[in-house]
C-alpha cells in the first residue's frame, strides 16, 4: 500500500471521511473545533453541516485527504488556530502570540488502520501548513501512555503519534478526552 496525501479538495472524498451514512444525520463533520462559535456548531443539523462544510471548502482545503491509489483512506483537520474555536478554547493554552496552525482530527477508514495512514496524514498536514506559510503548527493528542484508546475518541491522535512527526510537548492543558490528559505538542515550521 503506498500512501498519498493531498489538500482536501475533493468534497465527496472528504464527505466519505467525515460526513454521515444518512444525509439527516447529526454527526461532526469534523466543524466542532473550526468553527469558532459554538452557538453556529450546534444549529447546524443534517444537511446544513455538510453545506457548510462546502461554503468553508470555498475558501480553501480544510484539511488533507490520504489516497491508497484513487480510493481516499484517511483525513486530517488543519487550519490556522485563530480561525477556530482552539483561538479561546481555556483548556488549550496558547504557548506564546506566534499565528500556529492548529491539527485537531486525524481520520483513518476501517480496513485501512494499522498501515501508517496516520502517520502519512500528521505528516501531510505539517506539509500543508509549511506550503500556507505557518510559521509552526499544533496538535493536542491523547497522553495515553501506551494505553488503548476507545477509537471513536482517538480521532486527536496520541503523543506518541506527533513525537513520531517531530513534534515536542510545549505545555500541559486542563483538557481530558476519553480518561486521559490531552497535551499541546507543537513542531516548528520555520
Amino acid at each position: 500500500m503506498t500512501i498519498s496525501t493531498r489538500p482536501a479538495t475533493a468534497f465527496d472524498d472528504v464527505r466519505t471521511m467525515v460526513g454521515p451514512k444518512r444525509p439527516d444525520a447529526n454527526v461532526c463533520w469534523c466543524l466542532s473545533y473550526r468553527l469558532t462559535s459554538s452557538k453556529e456548531n450546534q444549529s447546524l443539523r443534517g444537511p446544513g453541516r455538510g453545506d457548510r462544510v462546502r461554503e468553508l471548502m470555498e475558501q480553501g482545503p480544510p484539511g488533507v485527504l490520504a489516497y491508497d491509489g484513487d480510493e481516499v483512506v484517511g483525513w486530517a483537520a488543519v487550519h490556522p488556530r485563530a480561525d477556530t474555536s482552539f483561538a479561546t478554547n481555556r483548556r488549550i493554552p496558547h504557548v506564546d502570540d506566534v499565528d500556529v496552525w492548529s491539527v485537531w482530527c486525524i481520520r483513518v477508514r476501517p480496513g485501512h488502520r494499522k498501515r501508517g495512514v496516520s502517520h502519512a496524514l500528521l505528516a501531510g498536514a505539517v506539509d500543508f501548513a509549511r506550503d500556507q506559510g505557518a510559521p509552526a503548527i499544533e496538535g493536542y493528542p491523547l497522553d495515553n501512555r501506551g494505553e488503548k484508546v476507545d477509537l471513536t475518541m482517538a480521532y486527536v491522535g496520541t503523543k506518541r503519534l506527533f513525537e513520531r512527526a517531530g513534534f515536542e510537548q510545549a505545555a500541559q492543558t486542563s483538557s481530558r478526552l476519553a480518561g486521559f490528559p490531552r497535551v499541546l505538542m507543537r513542531k516548528d515550521l520555520r
